[in-house]
């Protein structure tokens, strides 16, 4: 029982310094590069997974019973979420004349589906959590479909997009583990044991995430150091800007929508935060001929969780500044 508690309480601190931890690893690898030579091909698929397994033993059906319940919010939110993030990045290379494997590497993180841990952001900064479910759910199923066909429209001349294999590739890594993940939820969620497994569930997905990017790291570690310091703040400062747009684009959709304050919070923190585990294993499985292609999907990876953890901190800080006032 102790080390159930022990494991609970690691989980738990992992969840709430996801960041730190990611940036730890990255940090690590960087200076012991074949740490993780292991995570490549089907093993970095795995692993990803085993976070959206994660991520469908957290689900319920009433979580799904929300895109019915609430089907133009959630189709508003996930027309934001896939028009805006792609168009931002298509604009960012464009404005930047960034190298093929950075422009590749943006353009997939904006074909993405929403993050999974943006319902926890929407949480800390009281949005409509409801809502973020509902989002992340149907940019989720809409993935397979969505995210080749935005490749193909946005990064189809820079590079051969196989829009029938990405496909295939996602349906492994997001749909079947999350309705895995769901019918497990169903079947055991009566059972004495199962919240605690779901309570070790936030752990086992940032350590997973973890891997994938110190995987990444070790395989462009070489890359990097040939291209210095700039090469790293220079895809530092696309994804920074890339998220942040996603953040401010996604307020006002929210708003010219006509959302409450909420809602807005939600659909802010919905578009800007990207499934960029997603992204990193499409890099290394689709764009293997341009390797830092992944490092723009790594670095989005640690950035989202730091960055959604501040908006929501200043969200929260214009809560306290409104009932001073008041």
């Amino acid at each position: 029982m102790n080390t159930i508690k022990h494991m609970q309480a690691v989980s738990r601190l992992l969840a709430a310094h996801a960041s730190v931890f990611v940036i730890g690893v990255a940090l690590v690898t960087f200076f012991f590069p074949h740490l993780f030579d292991w995570v490549r091909g089907t093993t970095q698929t795995v692993i990803l997974g085993i976070i959206m397994l994660t991520m469908g033993l957290t689900l319920t059906t009433d979580d799904f019973r929300i895109l019915a319940q609430r089907p133009l919010d959630v189709l508003i939110g996930t027309s934001a979420q896939f028009f805006i993030m792609p168009a931002v990045a298509w604009l960012l290379v464009h404005v930047w004349h960034l190298d093929a494997p950075l422009a590749l590497g943006i353009l997939l993180v904006g074909c993405c589906p929403g993050g999974v841990s943006s319902n926890i952001m929407s949480y800390l900064c009281h949005g409509d959590v409801a809502f973020s479910v509902g989002m992340t759910c149907a940019s989720t199923l809409l993935a397979p479909v969505m995210t080749p066909l935005l490749m193909q429209i946005t990064a189809g001349e820079i590079i051969h997009i196989d829009a029938v294999g990405m496909f295939i590739n996602i349906l492994i890594v997001t749909i079947i583990p999350v309705t895995i993940g769901c019918a497990l939820n169903k079947i055991y969620s009566r059972k004495a044991c199962f919240p605690t497994i779901q309570s070790l569930m936030p752990g086992i997905s940032v350590t997973c995430l973890a891997i994938i990017v110190g995987g990444v790291i070790s395989t462009v570690h070489d890359d990097l150091l040939e291209g210095g310091v700039m090469l790293f703040f220079w895809t530092f400062a696309v994804v920074f800007c890339h998220n942040s747009l996603g953040y401010l684009l996604g307020w006002f959709a929210g708003r010219a929508a006509g959302f409450n304050t909420a809602k807005k919070r939600t659909i802010s923190i919905e578009v800007g935060m990207q499934n960029a585990g997603l992204a990193t294993v499409l890099a290394s499985n689709f764009f293997a001929t341009q390797p830092l292609a992944v490092l723009p999907c790594a670095i989005s990876c640690a950035w989202h969780s730091i960055s959604g953890t501040i908006l929501a901190g200043l969200y929260l800080k214009n809560d306290k500044r409104k009932e001073q006032a008041n």
